[in-house]
């Protein structure tokens, strides 16, 4: 027999039972597509996360206070014992970050590779209202023109505010998406006055949409001249936050350890353990990056288990088929049909039910992608359509295998005797 009539025979196998066919089939069809469906899943939550880091620039770091840590320099900044190694003294005994810490750092021989220094406060609980409209404005930020091009936001309308405005404490404020939709609705906020707890700013700009992370809208920003914010929101406190900026993504790592070698003599730290911390993006980016590509494996794997139970499922369908045909496999072998000729249809047949159940597998899947789930854009992998299909087809050759072994080893005679 050539292989033509093996797989004519195969597929009339098939047919005889069109509805267990079909069930088994349909097994393959989930494992595969979920399979395909996770790992895009996976790969969407992935380079969404990826998206929203970038947004604050490969070149950024973050440096803002730590909840414990202290100098072990001594004075003050000692632990509660006077000892001169570690130190075991409360966050009380560490000191804030102030705008000298951020003025020390714009030095260009200390810190050749920082290109901008953006001091941050953030005044809590700050109403803006224009007319009638009112809105709680979830971050009011009080810095420095460099901060918008070092966390990335850009102006769409208008313009941001200047070095001039923050020297001459000027009561301006360029505004995010939210916060225009809030108060002004359909009507042009430019040079427009709102009031922030009873304090008047002129709008001079709004923010490019930026859209939300998570559970954090970050359009609900109001962005004002550092002195501004201070003498009528803040006060003249410690520093919440200090961005700086690297000269490039590649002097990212040379820009942090500058830093902290600033901060660390003036904060007088003699030990590892700083009153400050400081968030590198590309640090930050690469360590995602490997834990949801650990999940997406971790998911793949998963609904690979659907999977291997469709192809336990092809070695049952299997087995009853060799039953039901015993005496049919005794009539072929006695006129003359040789092993291999019973071992490869039912080969075929095994393979045919996954290959017919992976390609749906494939289709179910592609079209499930188009769709958003969980607020996630899923995106395609192809080597996971790859794999998955692969994988089909070699569960039904070795799920199939036992079988069709088992089909090609009957006697002709007690199989002519089966009942």
């Amino acid at each position: 027999m050539n292989q033509i009539e093996i797989l004519r025979f195969a597929l009339r196998g098939l047919l005889a039972n069109k509805m267990r066919s079909a069930l088994t089939t349909l097994g393959i069809l989930i494992g595969v597509a979920a399979v395909i469906m996770l790992v895009a899943v996976g790969e969407g939550s992935s380079q969404s996360i990826t998206q929203n880091i970038q947004r604050l620039g490969a070149n950024t770091l973050t440096i803002s206070p730590s909840f414990s840590g202290g100098g072990g320099g001594g004075g003050a900044m000692r632990g509660p014992g006077g000892g001169g190694g570690g130190n075991t003294g409360p966050r009380t005994q560490a000191r804030q970050l102030s705008l000298a810490d951020a003025k020390a750092l714009t030095d260009r021989t200390l810190a050749p590779s920082v290109r901008s220094v953006s001091p941050v406060v953030n005044a809590s609980s700050s109403t803006a209202t224009y007319g009638a409209a009112s809105h709680a404005v979830s971050q009011f930020v009080g810095t420095y023109p460099s901060y918008f091009e070092a966390v990335n936001k850009p102006v769409a309308k208008g313009t941001y505010f200047f070095n001039d405005d923050v020297l001459a404490a000027r009561k301006v404020v360029v505004l995010g998406q939210t916060v225009v939709e809030e108060l002004f609705g359909a009507v042009d906020p430019i040079g427009k006055q709102i009031s922030v707890s009873g304090v008047p700013f002129t709008v001079v700009g709004v923010l490019k949409e930026a859209g939300s992370t998570g559970m954090q809208d970050a359009d609900d920003v109001a962005i004002a001249p550092l002195p501004a914010v201070q003498q009528s929101l803040s006060g003249f406190g410690s520093l919440g936050q200090i961005v700086v900026q690297a000269t490039s993504a590649q002097t990212t790592t040379s820009a942090q350890a500058e830093v902290t070698a600033i901060l660390n003599q003036r904060h007088g730290i003699t030990d590892n353990n700083p009153d400050y911390r400081i968030l590198n993006q590309a640090t930050l980016q690469e360590t995602v990056s490997e834990a949801t590509g650990t999940f997406t494996v971790l998911l793949g794997a998963v609904a690979a288990i659907s999977l291997l139970v469709g192809g336990i499922g092809i070695t049952n369908i299997m087995l009853v088929t060799v039953t039901e045909r015993t005496r049919e496999i005794g009539i072929r072998k006695a006129i003359g049909a040789p092993r291999s000729a019973i071992l490869g249809q039912f080969l075929m047949e095994a393979t045919l039910l996954s290959l017919i159940g992976g390609l749906s597998g494939v289709l179910v899947a592609f079209v499930g992608t188009r769709f958003t789930i969980a607020g996630i854009e899923p995106v395609l992998v192809p080597s996971s359509v790859v794999l998955a299909l692969g994988v089909s087809l070699g569960i039904g050759l070795f799920f199939g295998s036992y079988p069709a072994n088992r089909a090609a080893k009957l006697r002709p005679i007690q199989a002519l005797r089966h009942e």
